[in-house]
């Protein structure tokens, strides 16, 4: 694990939930890759997760990576160890509280695991160029058309209790 990768991720949102898009940069010394995709309703918070786990499947094989997100949400779960605590509680919160996003948690969790992955928070919109590349990118994603529909959000099942109103 030699190569040092540094991956910067934005998500968008029109509403919440909305359109919604995600934004990568990814760099390793002299080169460059940019990658973008959206879906027609689905949170904010799935994007900024979606954006780490699309610039982590795109490496080729293991690598030292810095990943730079302006997504609190994402940064502190991985930092402070909460989203590993939520995997080994069946992704609860607390006994009586589940945790969002379980599917992209699960997978950005399995990808942190191949690569050996540092997270790190910058402000958004303070004029970093890499992360207002992503944002662009993610905003534009969320503006396609026939965008493809976001599984993990609309088509989440339902708890049995929920299926019926008595």
């Amino acid at each position: 694990m030699s190569d040092v990768v540094q991956i910067y991720t934005d998500g968008a949102c029109k509403g919440n939930p909305g359109a919604g898009g995600y934004g990568v940069v990814l760099i390793a010394g002299a080169r460059k890759r940019e990658l973008s995709g959206g879906f027609r309703k689905t949170t904010n918070n799935r994007m900024e997760l979606l954006a780490c786990i699309e610039g982590l499947r795109s490496l080729k094989r293991p690598c030292n990576v810095v990943l730079t997100s302006d997504s609190k949400y994402v940064v502190n779960a991985m930092q402070q160890g909460w989203a590993k605590k939520w995997r080994s509680r069946g992704w609860m919160l607390s006994p009586s509280k589940s945790a969002k996003n379980p599917d992209l948690w699960a997978q950005l969790l399995d990808l942190c695991e191949k690569h050996k992955v540092e997270f790190t928070w910058v402000k958004g919109h303070s004029n970093h160029p890499e992360n207002e590349r992503c944002d662009e990118l993610a905003v534009a994603a969320s503006a396609g058309q026939d965008l493809p529909d976001d599984e993990g959000f609309e088509n989440t099942a339902l708890p049995e209790g929920d299926l019926f109103s008595l």
